[in-house]
């Protein structure tokens, strides 16, 4: 009987799926489900952190005054009642630190489902975000028909058919909370958009059609992170202050991805989209262990994502290796007539796994970090492997006037989101009124200040102005690495973190940072390839081999 129901509804249940429509209804239940979370006062932690070397880690507050933790996984009550202690803990083997490939081999040998994944994954974020000692504060926002669509693309499996080792097809994505998915708000960690129920984003359409699972949203540095100074990276007040779990008091999340690349890290999703106008994938995937891919501006769609700078901005995907950000990228690859900074071209964006041996391939070594022993190290490898290494005397600068470009721009493409992509019941729609929104109650829609905000309404700059500058400072960025490249005949410059994003981003140059090691206080560093527009599998292909060569990454000790 029930191999029958399946057949009959199966290509009614594939076109819903491929159109990204949710078949089933999700259970109702009260956001008031209480779970188990004790009591927290984080004054006593505030007060320690307010004695930390870093000053970027002193933090205002942690949890966030507005998000219901226990509203969160609400929806999953019944699910989560079914699912014991002793089924996470038999499935930590198939799931933890395992790549998307490995999750697929599990699935297709019967001994995982994909309900089973994505309840094992909502049970471990109920079960770390519940716990005082533990909790990083990565996810603003959870799907609620997330079981549902796993369970339809379970029995769409069941029928016969296995899904491809490198597909995405029931696999768990969380999208970063400026990126638009129906059903949930995009907030971009701002109270003024805490009502902000859009349709898909272009590449979250994309990726429904492919059959991932959009678990839920990751929390932000707010409004991308350009919006105050001075102010912690990975905090929004929608979210609170994202925590790093390699070491939660100790390090930054990096921004403005941060709760994406913490997320992932912490396993609390097999892959996460993040977004970069400078830096913003680099810094959170570095400062989380992880691989992560800033794209050319222009090979991925920007389509309702809450927007900095139309000329810099990009989604880009962020994961534990390098098979899986080529994996997430594919799945977002399309071409979409509405950005115009997509190239008019049909040519297939999608990149290869592959090996490439690196032989010939010519790297710039950077001669500041004559000093840093994992960067040296990680050139050793590459250059006992084949590479041949150039050194180069390069520091990169920014210019004075690169957050009058950025401001410039959000200014005036924030109002365009706001106009053609917001929902109804969002109560701004210039930079102007949401300076005015959070000068009603700056406790809680703005503790650190707005001084970034406050910046762009007082920009005086006219359109033909704004595109002046823009040229200019392109033209310098892009000006400046071409002839890097070609005076020392170069394909490929290597850095680390996210140090060179500035010029890189200016220039539109992509980049793909690895983990290459861990201080001696167990801090994540990160090696990180630049080359020219539109070369992203070059740097696949030098990254695959480093990433064999190295063989650096371990997951956070506390989160295994």
């Amino acid at each position: 009987m029930k191999l029958k129901y399946m057949k009959k509804h199966a290509t009614a249940l594939l076109i819903q799926l491929l159109l990204g429509v949710h078949a089933l209804p999700s259970p109702a239940f009260s956001a008031e489900t209480e779970l188990n979370i004790t009591f927290y006062d984080e004054a006593e932690d505030l007060a320690f952190l307010a004695q930390h070397e870093n000053e970027s880690m002193h933090f205002k507050l942690l949890n966030s005054k507005v998000l219901n933790k226990t509203a969160l996984w609400a929806p999953f009550e019944q699910a989560l009642a079914r699912f014991t202690e002793q089924d996470y803990f038999d499935l930590k083997q198939l799931i933890i630190d395992r790549s998307i490939n490995e999750i697929q081999q599990a699935v297709n040998s019967g001994s995982l489902s994909y309900e089973e994944l994505v309840t094992f994954y909502i049970y471990r974020i109920q079960r770390i975000e519940s716990d005082n000692n533990r909790f990083i504060n990565s996810i603003i926002s959870l799907n609620p028909d997330a079981i549902n669509r796993a369970r339809q693309l379970d029995e769409i499996r069941q029928l016969g058919s296995e899904a491809p080792l490198d597909s995405l097809f029931g696999i768990p994505v969380l999208l970063k909370d400026n990126i638009g998915f129906a059903g949930l708000p995009t907030t971009a960690g701002a109270l003024a958009l805490e009502n902000n129920f859009t349709a898909n984003a272009f590449v979250a359409e994309r990726l429904l059609e492919k059959g991932a699972i959009v678990l839920g949203k990751a929390n932000l540095s707010e409004w991308a992170y350009f919006f105050c100074t001075n102010c912690p990276s990975g905090y929004s007040a929608m979210g609170g202050q994202t925590l790093n779990p390699y070491g939660r008091f100790e390090f930054g999340t990096g921004g403005s991805s941060s709760g994406s690349g913490a997320s992932v890290a912490a396993n609390y999703a097999a892959v996460a989209v993040g977004s970069e106008t400078s830096g913003s994938i680099l810094s959170p995937s570095s400062a989380n262990s992880l691989v992560g891919l800033k794209p050319t501006t222009g090979s991925l769609s920007r389509t309702g994502v809450v927007p900095i700078a139309s000329s810099l901005d990009t989604v880009g995907p962020m994961a534990r290796s390098v098979a899986d950000v080529v994996t997430l990228f594919n799945a977002m690859v399309g071409y979409d007539q509405q950005d115009i900074s997509m190239p008019l071209i049909s040519a297939d964006m999608r990149l290869s796994y592959r090996e490439i041996a690196l032989a010939d391939k010519r790297l710039g070594a950077l001669e500041s970090y004559a000093d840093n022993n994992f960067y040296q190290n990680a050139v050793s490898l590459l250059s006992e492997n084949a590479a041949v290494i150039v050194d180069i005397d390069f520091q990169a600068e920014r210019d004075s006037r690169f957050s009058e470009l950025l401001g410039g721009e959000m200014a005036r493409d924030l109002g365009r989101y706001l106009e053609q992509h917001s929902s109804s019941q969002v109560g701004i729609d210039s930079v102007i009124s949401l300076k005015e929104f959070n000068n009603r109650d700056l406790g809680l829609r703005a503790p650190y200040g707005q001084a970034l905000i406050d910046m762009m309404v007082e920009i005086n700059l006219s359109e033909e102005g704004l595109e002046g500058l823009r040229a200019e400072l392109q033209g310098w960025g892009r000006g400046i690495l071409d002839q890097l490249f070609y005076e020392n005949n170069i394909e490929v410059l290597v850095g680390v973190n996210n140090h060179q994003a500035s010029i890189a981003a200016l220039a539109n140059y992509p980049a793909l940072t690895i983990p290459m090691g861990y201080s001696g206080n167990g801090q994540p560093i990160g090696l990180t390839f630049i080359v020219p527009s539109f070369q992203e599998q070059l740097l696949i292909d030098v990254g695959v081999q480093f990433e064999k060569l190295i063989q650096a990454r371990q997951g956070p000790v506390n989160y295994r």
